[in-house]
């Protein structure tokens, strides 16, 4: 790999698997075990960022043994519902696409590693993947961007040489602070309108469409900046 080539960081969650509203559910059930009534509405809002900052908002000052159960419950009703998952449509084609323009695939995630494990198998992609972050790298995930300047590091590159592709709100803040471009999709379920007003640079349905209007996007003019090519 050579020194400082272009990546296209993709967060995995609601962008490559369709998984946000099965991780709805295990929060749900999780606050629910331990006798807190988070609704459904306000979970799927802070899909996304980390998962610490998501149990302390919504626990009304719970104990720290309190959210540290919540957060293990979840990951045991997200793998309970794992045969569920399944790669968002034309989520590899897209990472196909961007191999083939000669940028990076890099998974920006700060999923920890079981849920890291399961999503990379339903993703099946690994082959075109250069590098690959998760929970452990980072203390704080999004809304804070270390997790995007980890990925920036693992790939060798920089921001003004790397573009973001995600599905929330909190993806756009992440990158602003990190400044780095992101590329929105619904497939998380966040508004077209809500992503565009914090600032993504480009909102599609999904990855497929993204992949179909490659060239009309954030990731099309990288390639151009850089290679002085389109798709």
């Amino acid at each position: 790999m050579s020194a400082q080539r272009p990546a296209v960081l993709f967060d995995i969650d609601g962008t490559l698997v369709d998984s946000n509203y099965l991780h709805v559910h295990a929060w749900c059930r999780a606050f629910n075990d331990v006798g807190i009534a988070a609704e459904s509405w306000r979970i799927h809002r802070s899909i996304g960022m980390d998962g610490s900052i998501l149990v302390e908002s919504l626990s009304d000052g719970a104990a720290d043994e309190v959210r540290q159960r919540i957060k293990d419950l979840h990951l045991r009703y997200f793998k309970e519902t794992s045969s569920l998952l399944r790669r968002l449509p034309g989520a590899r084609e897209l990472l196909e696409q961007v191999v083939a323009l000669g940028l990076q695939v890099v998974l920006a995630t700060s999923a920890n590693e079981d849920e890291l494990s399961i999503l990379r198998e339903v993703l099946d992609s690994d082959d075109l993947v250069s590098a690959v972050t998760s929970a452990k790298d980072v203390d704080v995930a999004k809304p804070e961007p270390d997790i995007i300047e980890i990925a920036l590091a693992r790939a060798g590159t920089t921001a003004d040489r790397a573009v973001y592709v995600g599905d929330t709100v909190w993806d756009v803040i992440a990158c602003k602070r990190a400044g780095v471009p992101m590329v929105g999709v619904l497939s998380g379920g966040i508004s077209r309108d809500e992503l565009e007003k914090a600032a993504a640079q480009g909102v599609f349905d999904n990855a497929g469409d993204l992949c179909g209007h490659i060239d009309n996007s954030a990731i099309g003019a990288l390639a151009h900046k850089v290679h002085g090519a389109r798709p």
